[in-house]
């Protein structure tokens, strides 16, 4: 079992910043792939961009690519969502996730986000 949660959503402004934190338990924090996903209201949950185990590389959504930076501390068993650039679209509940292999298995309770234009 992991356990993941999420801090650091709140409001901001359009063209602001906000840095989300994903603390994770439970598992060996370096043998995870984690990711981040996002549901607005009203729309399905969307995919937001993930970091891997190995090497650290990482993939995003175009809607968010070059705006939106994951990183990860394995010292500290987070990872984070660094937004920058948000836009009123941006606004939605963002999850954490982790993938011990292919499957995202666990995920956090999400933290809302609120981009006012």
């Amino acid at each position: 079992q992991v356990q993941l949660v999420e801090s650091g959503g709140g409001l901001v402004q359009a063209g602001g910043s906000l840095r989300l934190s994903c603390a994770a338990s439970g598992r060996t924090f370096s043998g995870l792939n984690m990711g981040w996903f996002r549901q607005a209201p009203g729309k399905e949950r969307e995919f937001v961009g993930v970091i891997r185990r190995t090497g650290g590389s990482s993939s995003y959504a175009g809607t968010v690519k070059g705006r939106f930076t994951i990183s990860r501390d394995n010292a500290k068993n987070t990872v984070y969502l660094q937004m920058n650039s948000l836009k009123a679209e941006d606004t939605a509940v963002y999850y954490c996730v982790a993938a011990p292999n292919l499957a995202y298995e666990y995920w956090g309770q999400g933290t809302q986000v609120t981009v006012s234009s």
